[in-house]
């Protein structure tokens, strides 16, 4: 699965959530590999990195942003503010 298909179902999955709400990584993976999606979530993640540091979306940690270069554990994605 490539980069841009990745990155375009994040987009099409925070954009129809709206401004203000987020969705887990697990729900992009689910879109990309309904049956084996937890093997999808790395490529969710970095995905979302690229995503973040392009200024596109925030990755939020107990809902505030983080730094997309240096975090760790539950995460979610939101379009960027």
């Amino acid at each position: 699965m490539d980069n841009d298909t990745v990155e375009a179902v994040i987009m099409t999955l925070v954009e129809a959530r709206g401004a203000g709400k987020s969705i887990c990584p697990t729900d992009a993976a689910r879109e990309l590999d309904a049956e084996h999606w937890r093997g999808r979530l790395g490529a969710v993640k970095q995905a979302a990195v690229r995503l973040a540091l392009a200024g596109k979306v925030d990755i939020l940690r107990k809902g505030k942003p983080v730094d997309p270069t240096d975090f760790k554990g539950v995460y979610r994605i939101s379009l960027h503010t």
